[in-house]
């Protein structure tokens, strides 16, 4: 079995190699990302391909599946806790397929919710709290909470609110984007161009997180090559080894 072994690099070859500053090699070894580095004599870091590996492994799981998880794996995958490395890529890839089918409910509920015509407007048709809540299937504090975001702010009738048939259909919108993913923000900036602009603005929301979907799922398939070189070189077990 071919070790990653090939030759000694100094902090600064692996951040080239790898896309990092020194300094962010140095913090990812110090995270256990990076397999403990070798000393020499004089207390310098040497470094070999197998860093190199780890290094890529992390940037790409990073942009896949954030930070704090990829960390994770890349600890299992240094220690060698291979079976664990190997679930928390799992993981991740369930993560993402969850993300993907949550948004793809959205897209089919945006077009038929954007779509419905605000006519005939009567004081009839309004709803409490309580009934608008009921009806999405969601706590009367998150509504609330958009209430106080400005995302839906509805009528006011003697201090309770009401929502109008406008207001219910923005409520359902965001509802079905914060199941997609959607941070309050960015669903500001969605709502605002969706009222002045129509459903144009609400596809072109959703396509650009489809394409950001499909970024990390890249990433994802990306990282494994490197992952990979990673599990093979480390001992098959629970303690972590200095690269010699």
């Amino acid at each position: 079995m071919t070790k990653l072994h090939s030759h000694r690099m100094r902090t600064v070859d692996v951040a080239r190699a790898a896309g990092y500053s020194v300094q962010q090699v140095r913090d990812l070894e110090n995270d256990g990302v990076l397999p403990a580095a070798q000393r020499s004599p004089g207390g310098h870091r040497n470094y070999r391909d197998a860093h190199v590996a780890a290094a890529r492994a992390y940037r790409a799981l990073a942009e896949g599946t954030g930070p704090v998880a990829a960390k994770a794996i890349m600890r299992d995958a240094v220690a060698g806790e291979t079976e664990r490395a190997l679930a928390g890529l799992d993981a991740a890839h369930a993560a993402l397929h969850t993300e993907r089918g949550e948004l793809a409910l959205a897209v089919r509920a945006a077009a038929g919710i954007g779509a419905e015509p605000i006519a005939d407007v009567r004081d009839s048709d309004a709803l409490g709290i309580a009934e608008l809540a009921d009806a999405l299937g969601i706590r009367t504090s998150t509504l609330r909470h958009w209430d106080a975001a400005g995302l839906v702010v509805p009528e006011r009738a003697k201090g309770a609110r009401r929502y109008t048939p406008e207001q219910v259909r923005d409520a359902r919108i965001v509802h079905q984007l914060r199941r997609a993913g959607y941070g309050i923000a960015t669903l500001r900036t969605v709502l605002t161009q969706f009222r002045r602009s129509g459903p144009g603005e609400l596809r072109d929301a959703l396509a650009t997180r489809e394409a950001a979907l499909t970024r990390r799922s890249r990433a994802l398939v990306e990282s494994a090559a490197a992952l990979t070189e990673v599990l093979r070189d480390q001992p098959h077990n629970p303690r972590a080894r200095a690269l010699c």
